[in-house]
């Protein structure tokens, strides 16, 4: 059964980053023309050249801030003139600050003596940086790229969510709050945007080893997985970290015509991590 992505056009923010460069590959093998956004040039450029030469299928990399409106309307004249309209967005700019990460799991008394490791240690620029780029940094692209496909009654958007969407982790209060508010606008989107042939979707990763996390599952020192990993790999039933090519599947199917009756839906890719207790 053959898709209606071939000679599509998909604008992926946070390209410059593991997972969603990967996505963008992905989109590139199926014959997308893709627009590389990030606030990162030089890493957008060099993946286009990439994408273009092992896939022989136009790509280009635009420089733009997922939170700088006026830079993502100048990204899209610049897709348009070059790659056309815009048929598909994959907002997957995100990521965590350690100002909005406490030092501990769970909060004892022993911890009043160093506060600076719990909640009260937190800064709030961190919470605002957290949630401004995975937030805010989902709502402004939608509202400059999902125009054409507004226009053109059809498309598709892919939110990147988080497994900690669905049960806060410790630790990483910024973040799974903002990936949080990412499905609940993913919902609220796709009832919006219903009557207008664009549909909404999310994918909601599993663990992945990435830049934003690598520095809490693993020992920078010596590799080894770190106290909160090693509980990471035992709850989940596959006993794994997932990969970002484990989420290409998940991604091609929501864009395309395969999924033509599905909306407001957030997808787990997670190894069984949602579905096990721990028992």
């Amino acid at each position: 059964m053959e898709t209606n992505l071939k000679n599509k056009v998909a604008v992926v923010t946070g390209a410059g980053g593991v997972i969603c460069s990967s996505m963008a590959k992905s989109l590139a093998a199926m014959g997308v023309k893709t627009a590389l956004v990030d606030i990162n040039a030089e890493a957008v450029e060099k993946l286009a050249l990439e994408i273009e030469k092992e896939f022989n299928i136009t790509s280009i990399g635009v420089a733009a801030s997922v939170l700088d409106k006026d830079s993502l309307i100048a990204a899209k004249k610049v897709i348009n003139s070059k790659l056309g309209s815009i048929n598909y967005l994959i907002n997957g700019a995100g990521g965590n600050s350690p100002q909005a990460t406490s030092g501990v799991d769970q909060m004892e008394e022993s911890d009043l003596e160093n506060l600076d490791q719990t909640f009260f240690g937190m800064k709030m620029e961190g919470f605002d940086k957290v949630f401004d780029l995975n937030f805010k940094g989902t709502i402004l692209p939608s509202m400059v790229f999902a125009m054409d496909m507004i226009e053109n009654k059809s498309g598709s958007i892919v939110n990147v969510s988080s497994m900690n969407s669905y049960r806060p982790l410790t630790r990483i209060a910024a973040y799974s709050a903002a990936k949080a508010a990412v499905n609940n606008f993913t919902q609220w989107l796709s009832v919006h945007f219903s009557k207008m042939g664009v549909r909404v979707n999310a994918i909601a990763p599993g663990f992945l080893l990435t830049n934003q996390n690598r520095f809490l599952l693993t020992d920078e020192a010596t590799g080894a997985p770190t106290a909160r990993g090693e509980k990471i790999i035992k709850n989940t039933p596959m006993e794994r970290y997932g990969t970002p090519e484990e989420l290409q599947g998940t991604l091609l199917y929501l864009l395309s015509d395969w999924s033509a009756f599905v909306t407001g839906v957030v997808i787990p890719v997670d190894g069984g991590f949602s579905a096990y207790s721990g028992v």
